[in-house]
């Protein structure tokens, strides 16, 4: 359930997984097994609450270029937006309720990006799973960057959601929406104790932003990234990278930090790897003894945010009869 003002008793410590990991590319039955197989690993050492990175479902499709220019698209690019259409995922559907099995499996909070497909839209989506196999929700990325546009969708203010478990608060803000600073706010106003940011970004300056959002945020974040080679995507892959088995396409730089800034795990840009650290709860209250970015640091009186969680269908249907109770005319 989104927090709205209460909350269940917590406990004050959990231990929790990033993982850093390549999806098996637009293959989603075998990215699936992969992910249980991680997943189980990350239950087996303790974890209460996994992360998977951005579009691990299945394929962040990192130098693609879907054949289009300014007024122009070629046949090719739109057979590689079919391919990828194919690799995504309805949700509900039989994939959302396979990794809900492997949440339940694995005993822990799962947390995974996705490619959701909704008619012919694909969004850059996260999803949500408790460890009983409950899907507990998502949050579809509200602005694409740069050539994600392309292909991706606009999410809306109706998957914004700050989820009440056991552990804490939970949840996630996508890659580049951490540069929305309004977007951060209206994750803080809920709550948010376990700010979850699976990425596409291996930047040097990816873990500086991490260190900030914790610490504006008064929060724990874990930031999940992909590390994938040439060899992780399909042999006729055109990405205009090399196409040498061992080039690296996506480089990690997982992370888990602490809601003063402090780096408790990672970064990672050593190869496939999953990241684990005990969290403590009680810091984030320590850590807003000085600062609360939406409490006694704010100033309501000078700035305000307003958000919008209305879903915004494209096109709605009204019934002209629905009210009429009179006699049908002769």
């Amino acid at each position: 359930m989104t927090h709205e003002g209460g909350r269940e008793a917590a406990v004050s410590h959990a231990r929790v997984a990033v993982v850093q990991a390549a999806p098996v590319a637009f293959d989603v039955p075998r990215t699936l097994e992969k992910t249980r197989d991680l997943a189980a690993d990350a239950g087996r050492r303790g974890a209460r609450l996994t992360l998977f990175p951005e579009a691990f479902v299945s394929a962040y499709p990192r130098g693609l270029d879907f054949g289009a220019v300014v007024g122009a698209r070629s046949s090719e690019g739109r057979e590689q937006f079919r391919i990828f259409y194919e690799s995504a995922i309805d949700v509900p559907g039989p994939d959302v309720d396979t990794l809900a099995t492997i949440a339940r499996e694995a005993r822990t909070y799962l947390v995974i990006g996705v490619i959701e497909r909704d008619q012919g839209t694909l969004y850059c989506t996260v999803l949500f799973f408790s460890p009983d196999g409950q899907f507990l929700g998502k949050h579809r990325k509200v602005m694409p960057t740069g050539s994600e546009r392309l292909v991706w969708g606009f999410g809306d203010g109706s998957t914004l959601p700050v989820i009440e478990t056991e552990i804490g608060r939970v949840g996630a803000v996508i890659c580049w929406e951490n540069y929305m600073p309004l977007l951060r706010a209206a994750m803080y106003a809920k709550g948010i104790e376990i700010y979850c940011a699976p990425t596409a970004d291996g930047r040097d300056t990816w873990l500086p932003t991490m260190r900030h959002v914790a610490q504006e945020g008064r929060c724990f974040v874990l930031s999940a990234n992909q590390f994938a080679r040439r060899r992780d995507y399909p042999k006729d892959y055109r990405s205009g990278f090399s196409d040498a088995p061992e080039t690296v396409l996506s480089r990690g730089g997982s992370c888990i930090i602490g809601p003063l800034g402090e780096v408790v795990a990672g970064p990672d840009f050593e190869g496939e790897t999953t990241l684990i650290a005990d969290i403590d709860l009680g810091d984030v209250i320590r850590a807003r003894q000085d600062f609360d970015p939406v409490g006694h640091y704010a100033r309501p009186d000078l700035f305000r945010l307003h958000v919008d969680e209305a879903r915004r269908a494209p096109v709605t249907f009204h019934d002209s009869n629905a009210s009429y109770t009179g006699s049908t005319p002769e």
